[in-house]
């Protein structure tokens, strides 16, 4: 919403994320929404990463210079040396505490002095602090998406494990998805934690009649 009142008074609007998987949500559910906005004009909306081709990025680094391109949506690309924009006018970071205040600032120096907006689910002790002593203005998003489900936490035991295994074979037959969390991607000598690799090849044996996938941020794009 935010951004549209940027674009309706003539302005440019960018975003940062950390991740380019986060940068691309953003892109193609902004993209989304503002593809209902009145008038004919549909914004232009640009997507930004390390991922995009030498020849592509060319040509978003000419239309954010020349204006013609209306809300970029990016990552730490949106900072480097030689991408300028011709009227920016409203900064938004999200996740912004994997940003280093450095970092955060570039953003804003490519604007003359735009509106920062900064979001968060991960409040850092500098984010309290900036909002503790009114260095920030304030909102809180307190209300599930619509159509959100109750999420129900349970906490079991180590040798409760074969109950769980059950409960997703339940899951997965009526289905439904799964996935689980493990702290490490390979076995430590150090920590005494499973690995994401080791509950792979197990789960594989455990779940034979289901497609088992392993994801960690080892692996390429």
């Amino acid at each position: 919403a935010a951004m549209a009142m940027a674009l309706g008074a003539g302005k440019q609007a960018a975003l940062m994320a950390p991740t380019s998987i986060l940068a691309e949500q953003h892109y193609r559910g902004i993209s989304a929404s503002l593809e209902r906005t009145p008038g004919e004009q549909r914004p232009v909306v640009a997507l930004l990463t390390s991922a995009v081709p030498a020849s592509e990025r060319e040509g978003i680094y000419r239309g954010m210079a020349d204006g013609s391109v209306d809300i970029v949506i990016g990552t730490h690309a949106l900072i480097q040396q030689g991408v300028d924009f011709h009227d920016l006018a409203l900064v938004v970071i999200d996740e912004q505490h994997r940003f280093g205040v450095e970092q955060r600032a570039a953003l804003r120096g490519k604007g003359t002095n735009p509106h920062l907006l900064v979001m968060t689910a991960t409040p850092i002790p500098r984010t309290l602090a900036l909002t503790l002593y009114a260095d920030l203005d304030l909102s809180i998003i307190d209300e599930k998406p619509a159509g959100r489900q109750e999420i129900k936490t349970y906490m079991l035991a180590p040798k409760e494990r074969p109950r769980a295994l059950s409960f997703i074979e339940s899951q997965l037959e009526k289905g439904r998805q799964a996935f689980v969390v493990h702290p490490l991607v390979e076995a430590s000598d150090k920590l005494d934690a499973r690995s994401a690799v080791e509950a792979y090849e197990e789960f594989q044996q455990i779940f034979y009649k289901h497609r088992v996938c392993l994801l960690h941020g080892r692996m390429r794009p």
